[in-house]
């Protein structure tokens, strides 16, 4: 072994050149120019990631789709492809309401295994690459949806649309799903949303009724219904994966386009669109066939679901044609199509397209488009809002489009509807909701003259129970979702407390943690610790007892239209109390002239730890011992369902409180609307709700939060302050209402950072730009992230203001100005409540004018009007 002397001799470079740092750090310079190139290209010239041509890499896909096609292929002659029937959700509803007369068919008669088999009878051609610009529906994109629906004649474009359809495999395409996608997002106009959407349906309904239930599911982001269990389990990095393979996109450029675009549609829309050729000629996308597809990635399951997964959504993308219909189909797969196609716009789509069109050979009536042009503008709103009304209706008692369009596509909108989509059970039906008091002096003042009862409102987790004549026991949760796992002690319960003569029921209570030994109620914090799938009885720690206060259905009957007595009266007498298990709510009875019994009955129930009070008119007419002489004549007649008004900006307040949802205007007009019937998700004055929280001297709003600002200083790495907004019912849309910076912890903003980090290209939780659904002034304070709507603020504030940066209620209180707050401040986060529980706008305005009502003199009145919040 040579010595250390020896060994520096040998590695001494005085004989060689002396190098200066340019020499070392060169190849460091030529990656990272490399780099920067190689950013640039993916930006100018999507390139894919193994260095293959475009024809290359499309023989290379078309060799792997065709060999996954001949295994399916075998796979569905063994019959292993679809182990679980129940799992999936059939789409011929349709052709057999066309077939026969019979009633709409079931969920389980749907759950059938045969129709969601993919078709393989045309075999995949010899690949050749082909032109994007040649692969464009031109058919479909020429079609001027946005007209007015009386203007509108679909017999103009269904033979071509058919022709066309006939040549691509006879089922409508996604392009035509498309256009009107396109159409919607590029208005912010309530009514040219609704009428867009008016006639997409109308054309489906006269050309291709197939289509019409999963183009109704597609438009809504959704593949079922809540109390089914159906969802896509799609993560970002499937999409990534997809957009990478398919479009020929490798990490670089994939990243560029996110951090620019934000939206992974519109990152696929930029990919698409930059494409020259596409990898093999598609099969076109058909609207049918894009939902079947959501609902077998939704089915996959258990062993190797990631890679089927995986190739259907690469398939999907693969097949859409030109860059629009890209956008769309991933915005679908990550469930943000971001139309603003809510559950109110498309029931009153769907009413007014079935008042104007009807499939080919269907004998219901429909009114033609040149009559209602000649009527009036209050005389078609009237004609539109009946109909409306009866969807909504039944959508309200049945709440599935797999239900409702089977049964429009057969008989229209008419009374046979309401029939064919009541009451099922295991089915949930909409709960009915309360208005909210301020305190008890005005809930007095509303149900002047009436009976009502007063109830505990119990801080626990609304329930509705359905039990069949077999036992079987299904529970549901306010927002729909199945919860019979969470709670099997309550049944458990069921055969105990069903009378003799019950054979079947549906009815609603609270469930309330509790000391089963003592009966001392827990708070819903304790309850919400309890576990919520897969509960075994002998594992409960957190007992709790079911409140029940109505009972909808009985032994096969409805009883919604019955009065709340009768109701309340049938639950008590035939079904069992079981002391700190199943009981009644805690009630009394009182009238408006009972003023000191409820005080004392609403301090007693705060006393154990209720929210507050539930008040229910017991009886539609009112009392006429309570009423003077002179309002006898009015009332001696059994009052009609307050009938719904076309509402504009001048006229929603007062039709607000003729349906008795505030304000003063005729004491005789509020009183009918005062109808003490089960009314599904409708919120009305016949129920009031008086909590511990409005009693006292603050109010308090549950907002959306929909954006936020940079935050200065201590803040500067925070969103402060956040943008909120309230819920405009009627036309669907978010109105901001107040910037708030007050009430966070230092916790809670690194957590709501992290939440809405506008740095993550995978976050779907934040928004590229101002979606159209949302109306904001704004002014000179621009918001630097949109947030997705997804949750509710409780948010507490001393009064509230005209402004015209924020747009909530406007036209409601002002026709140039909306409403904000003043100092508004951030309690907490309402997790019982979904966006469509936040506060109305209706609400916002009444809560207003109750305000100036008791500002004593002008000059305060001026001076709060002026005030502004910042």
């Amino acid at each position: 072994m040579s010595s250390p002397s020896k060994r520096r001799k040998k590695n001494d470079s005085s004989a060689q050149p002396i190098r200066n740092l340019d020499f070392f750090f060169a190849k460091q310079k030529e990656a990272a120019t490399k780099s920067a190139n190689a950013v640039q290209e993916a930006e100018d010239n999507v390139t894919n990631s193994e260095g293959l041509t475009d024809e290359e890499l499309a023989r290379k896909l078309q060799d792997e789709w065709n060999k996954q096609d001949q295994v399916d292929a075998a796979s569905e002659r063994n019959g292993d492809l679809y182990d679980d029937p129940q799992a999936s959700i059939v789409n011929g509803a349709s052709e057999q309401a066309i077939d026969g007369g019979k009633d709409s068919p079931t969920d389980n008669e749907r759950l059938n295994a045969k129709d969601m088999k993919p078709d393989h009878s045309n075999q995949t051609s010899t690949l050749s690459l082909q032109s994007t610009a040649a692969e464009e529906d031109t058919v479909s994109v020429n079609i001027p949806f946005d007209q007015s629906p009386l203007e509108f004649e679909p017999a103009q474009y269904i033979p071509d649309l058919q022709r066309h359809w006939a040549s691509e495999g006879g089922h409508a395409t996604y392009a035509l799903l498309t256009r009107c996608f396109v159409l919607v997002n590029s208005t912010t106009s309530r009514i040219k949303i609704v009428d867009t959407l008016v006639n997409l349906l109308r054309v489906l309904i006269e050309g291709h009724p197939e289509s019409l239930l999963p183009a109704v599911w597609l438009a809504t982001n959704s593949i079922s219904p809540p109390y089914i269990d159906l969802e896509l389990g799609l993560g970002g990095s499937a999409i990534s994966k997809a957009l990478k393979k398919v479009c020929g996109l490798d990490n670089a450029g994939l990243k560029t386009l996110y951090n620019k675009y934000g939206d992974p549609g519109d990152v696929a829309f930029e990919a698409k669109k930059r494409q020259s050729f596409t990898l093999r000629k598609p099969k076109p996308l058909t609207i049918k066939g894009v939902f079947d597809s959501l609902v077998k990635i939704a089915n996959s399951k258990g062993h190797g679901s990631v890679e089927v997964k995986q190739r259907i959504v690469e398939r999907l993308i693969q097949d859409a044609r030109g860059a629009e219909e890209s956008r769309y189909i991933v915005r679908t797969l990550v469930q943000h199509l971001r139309i603003g196609a809510v559950k109110t716009t498309m029931l009153i789509a769907l009413s007014r397209a079935f008042i104007l069109s009807k499939p080919q050979g269907a004998d219901f009536e429909i009114r033609d488009s040149k009559e209602l042009k000649r009527l009036k503008k209050e005389e078609l709103a009237e004609v539109y809002a009946r109909k409306e009304e009866v969807v909504k209706a039944c959508f309200a008692r049945r709440p599935n489009y797999n239900d409702l369009i089977p049964a429009l596509i057969q008989v229209g909108v008419c009374e046979e509807l309401l029939l064919r989509c009541g009451l099922a059970l295991h089915i949930p039906l909409r709960p009915m909701l309360g208005s909210i008091t301020r305190d008890l002096g005005e809930m007095i003042t509303k149900l002047q003259g009436r009976d009502f009862s007063c109830e505990y409102k119990y801080d626990g987790q609304r329930a509705q129970v359905h039990c069949d004549e077999k036992g079987k026991v299904t529970i549901f949760s306010r927002h729909l979702e199945v919860m019979t796992d969470k709670y099997p002690d309550l049944v458990d319960l069921v055969p105990k407390i069903r009378g003799e003569s019950v054979s079947s029921f549906i009815l609603e209570g609270e469930v309330v943690a509790i000391d089963r030994d003592s009966g001392e109620l827990k708070t819903f914090q304790t309850l919400a610790n309890r576990a919520r799938k897969d509960v075994v009885i002998g594992s409960v720690t957190i007992d709790v007892c079911l409140f029940a206060f109505d009972l909808m259905y009985l032994n096969g009957e409805e009883l919604l239209d019955r009065p709340f007595r009768e109701r309340r009266s049938l639950l008590r007498s035939l079904f069992v109390e079981i002391p700190h298990n199943f009981t009644w709510v805690k009630s009394i009875d009182a009238t408006s002239a009972d003023v000191e019994t409820v005080q004392s009955f609403f301090k007693s129930a705060t006393d154990i730890k209720c929210e507050g009070i539930m008040v229910k008119i017991l009886d539609n007419l009112p009392n006429p011992d309570l009423l003077g002489d002179e309002e006898h004549a009015e009332d001696d007649k059994v009052p009609e369902p307050p009938t719904p008004k076309k509402k504009g900006k001048n006229t929603s307040s007062k039709a607000k409180a003729t349906n008795g949802e505030g304000g003063a205007e005729g004491k005789g007009s509020r009183r009918k609307a005062l109808l003490s019937t089960y009314e599904p998700d409708k919120r009305l004055d016949s129920w009031l709700k008086v909590k511990k929280d409005y009693n006292t001297s603050a109010d308090t709003l549950d907002l959306i939060p929909i954006a936020g600002f940079h935050g200065s200083g201590r803040k500067s790495k925070w969103w402060s302050p956040i943008l909120l907004a309230v819920r405009n019912a009627e036309t669907g849309s978010l109105e901001a209402v107040t910037k708030c910076m007050s009430g966070f912890t230092d916790a809670f903003y690194k957590a709501n950072r992290a939440k809405y980090d506008k740095d993550d290209p995978e976050n779907t939780s934040v928004l590229p730009e101002k979606p159209h659904y949302v109306d904001y002034n704004g002014g000179a304070g621009r918001p630097d992230v949109w947030f997705e709507p997804q949750e509710v603020w409780e948010v507490a504030f001393a009064d509230l203001t005209l402004s015209p940066t924020y747009t909530a209620a406007i036209g409601l209180v002002s026709d140039e100005r909306g409403l904000s707050t003043r100092f508004p401040r951030f309690l907490k986060v309402r997790e019982d409540k979904g966006i469509d529980e936040a506060t109305e706008a209706a609400d916002l305005a009444s809560m207003y004018r109750k305000q100036e009502a008791r500002i004593p003199n002008p000059q305060e009145k001026e001076l709060v009007d002026d005030l502004e919040d910042d």
